[in-house]
């Protein structure tokens, strides 16, 4: 039985078809309760000798107790039965979850190449589940390690039903380009559409149930510091992803037995475990370390009113940061629609050289910056540490000899795991057949206009 109820209610719903109708809770690292029934929270307390109901009180940290209060992320969960009812750990065949790596990789190359894939088709079945369909394209760092991150590309043609996914390693950005997915999780559910993302915390129990006949998208598992909403500097107090928009689940739980399976993820290995119940039972919780949703439409972007670029760390939604300051992990950027007014200026994407490595996903329509039909929605280009990258011959051709008037980019949604580190590239994603192999030409047909006489 599943049942459902939230002390926190608002009216300003995302307009997308997928969103739900019921009441959220809302404001990015705020502290929520939400209880399932009425007095399943313990008042005043944590850990009650009995806890309400008859329920198990369980703290879940997405942090070191000590750490500083504005990065100290837990949350308690009042559920039927506490996680460690379980049974013993199964090492999964290598072959099971072979097309999910993480890094270090065994067998990669790391280049200054500029790669570009095609999107990875849909199978020919109506049974690969989200964590069947996932495939890694580049990563850097280690789970262990505690730092950097892993791009990959999720396709699914079944919902997941009994099997539960829980990632020990890294926190996970879900990024739909086609097909609306609901995702359940210990702390309640969130659909998401293309043009929305869902964060998963490192160490929550999910599955990810499909709500239209497929699905395709992009993953960011995050092994660094938890993302969060960047800072504003000088832009002030409002702008870019406001918190009021990121979205938790209110409690809802589902106390139901039978034979289950919880799939997890530790230090790149997978292992299974049975149970005789389903895990997603927690009755009420309160806390900061939460699911979270965020409709991309809401991004208030930036952009000059007068001449030249700002640079396009104007556009972060969220940020995983470092202990350098400015320097990040990994952040997420996209590129939505948006006006284009620049006087005097070469309005695409500069040509550019860059300290941080970067990878960068379509979600629909044409990216400015490539129009000669090889940068498609569900697909991905990669840009390593100091790689020339920028328009193509045919872009600059255009934008050099455009008329300069306000102009309306309108069929546009692409996105970027950007990270200080480089980016390895497995031998699998190299030896794919969709891997452009003559990404390079796009730029041949840039020619010299240089007149020393003026």
């Amino acid at each position: 039985m599943t049942k459902t109820r939230s002390r926190v209610s608002v009216s300003c719903m995302s307009a997308t078809p997928s969103s739900d109708v019921r009441p959220v809770l809302t404001g990015f690292g705020n502290h929520f309760e939400s209880e399932a029934i009425p007095g399943a929270l313990p008042c005043g307390q944590n850990a009650p000798q009995k806890a309400p109901f008859g329920l198990y009180a369980e703290q879940f940290t997405n942090s070191a107790f000590t750490a500083p209060r504005h990065s100290n992320f837990r949350s308690w969960l009042y559920r039927i039965r506490p996680s460690v009812v379980h049974g013993e750990y199964q090492r999964c065949l290598p072959s099971e979850f072979a097309t999910w790596l993480t890094p270090p990789f065994a067998d990669s190359v790391l280049s200054p190449e500029r790669r570009r894939w095609n999107p990875i088709p849909f199978p020919n079945d109506n049974t690969t589940d989200f964590v069947s369909g996932i495939h890694t394209v580049l990563g850097n760092g280690s789970p262990a390690a505690l730092h950097g991150m892993a791009a990959h590309l999720y396709v699914a043609t079944a919902s997941m039903t009994t099997r539960h996914l829980v990632n020990h390693d890294g926190e996970m950005l879900l990024v739909p380009q086609e097909g609306a997915i609901r995702v359940r999780t210990e702390l309640g559910r969130l659909d998401i559409a293309p043009r929305e993302i869902a964060l998963i915390p490192r160490g929550i129990k999910f599955r990810v149930e499909l709500l239209d006949d497929r699905a395709r998208g992009y993953i960011c598992e995050n092994f660094g510091a938890c993302f969060r909403i960047p800072d504003l500097g000088p832009i002030g107090a409002n702008g870019l992803a406001n918190p009021r928009d990121f979205m938790a689940p209110h409690a809802e739980y589902e106390d139901k037995t039978g034979a289950y399976e919880l799939i997890t993820k530790f230090q790149g290995q997978f292992f299974r475990a049975s149970l005789g119940h389903s895990p997603l039972d927690v009755v009420a919780w309160h806390g900061n370390a939460t699911p979270f949703k965020y409709d991309l439409a809401r991004f208030n972007t930036m952009n000059t009113v007068t001449y030249d670029h700002p640079d396009p760390s104007i556009f972060t939604v969220l940020t995983s940061p470092t202990d350098t300051p400015g320097t990040a992990n990994c952040d997420f950027v996209i590129f939505p629609p948006r006006w284009m007014v620049a006087e005097h200026t070469f309005r695409p994407p500069y040509y550019h050289r860059n300290i941080m490595s970067e990878y960068m996903g379509l979600i629909e329509g044409v990216y400015d910056a490539k129009v000669d039909g090889g940068f498609v929605p569900g697909g991905g280009s990669l840009h390593n540490c100091m790689a020339a990258h920028g328009p193509d011959a045919q872009v600059f051709e255009k934008a050099s000899n455009a008329e300069l008037k306000p102009e309306r980019y309108q069929n546009t949604l692409a996105f970027m795991f950007e990270s200080r580190w480089p980016f390895a590239t497995p031998e699998s994603a190299l030896a794919s057949p969709f891997l452009q192999k003559d990404y390079w030409k796009c730029w041949q047909g840039l020619q010299s206009h240089f007149k020393p006489q003026g």
